[in-house]
């Protein structure tokens, strides 16, 4: 993996940005450490998933970059557990990875990762990453609540309710709700959706799309609202409350 010095600085928000790496292999930890450090961000550095969770502990970082083979536990096992804990849910995970294959990069996203990169990767490439993602958990720290159609949803504490009873919702598929809970009527591609939910940096197929709508779906049928989740055909998928005309 080349890391030259990086030719980016710290994105646009106002604060300095702690994020923590969580890498086995010292010298590409101590590398993206440095690359790192050189846009202006602060680092702390973990071995294993166990010492990021001893680091998790002391400090919240703005951002973790995690590698999926780690020596005590998968990357992916340590997002997962990242996101349940409601103290740590809301940040923002990118994973590295030399596993490049679809299936890999579906499961990591699909475990809470907000981005998935394959080594090897540039430090410019890094940065837009971090970047691009820290951009959005800044929109998303916006609003506590959002209401529609009946559906309440508390950021806040990741609860969906309808019906006055609570909606239980994969990590990919509560991103996608609160996409579309945030842009009602709207239509929108399957291409657009992967850009908007999952970054357009993560490459996988549009089809996949698909899959996350009918577990949406089906975790909305229990509460009888899957009906919000419409297909318009030709063209992708919408939330509405309206009555489906086409």
């Amino acid at each position: 993996m080349k890391l030259a010095a990086p030719e980016q600085k710290v994105p646009e928000v106002s604060k300095v940005r702690q994020i923590l790496v969580v890498e086995d292999e010292q010298p590409i930890r101590e590398m993206v450490a440095y690359a790192l450090r050189r846009a202006g961000f602060e680092v702390s550095e973990a071995g294993t998933s166990q010492e990021a969770k001893v680091k998790l502990a002391d400090q919240r970082p703005d951002l973790m970059l995690v590698d999926w083979m780690l020596p005590d536990m998968s990357g992916v096992e340590l997002t997962r557990q990242v996101k349940r804990d409601p103290q740590t849910r809301d940040v923002p995970i990118i994973m590295l990875t030399a596993r490049a294959a679809e299936g890999d990069k579906v499961a990591g996203l699909d475990g809470g990762a907000d981005d998935y990169m394959t080594k090897p990767f540039s430090p410019r490439e890094l940065l837009s990453r971090i970047n691009a993602v820290l951009r959005r958990s800044v929109v998303a720290e916006g609003g506590d609540t959002l209401q529609q159609a009946g559906l309440t949803m508390d950021r806040a504490s990741h609860r969906v309710r309808g019906d006055n009873r609570e909606v239980s919702l994969g990590p990919t598929e509560y991103r996608m709700l609160e996409f579309f809970m945030q842009n009602p009527e709207r239509v929108y591609s399957r291409s657009q959706l992967l850009d908007r939910i999952w970054g357009g940096n993560v490459y996988i197929e549009e089809r996949t799309i698909d899959v996350h709508i009918r577990r949406l779906r089906k975790a909305l049928e229990e509460v009888r609202m899957d009906h919000l989740i419409q297909t318009v055909r030709g063209s992708g998928y919408r939330f509405s409350a309206r009555e489906q005309g086409g």
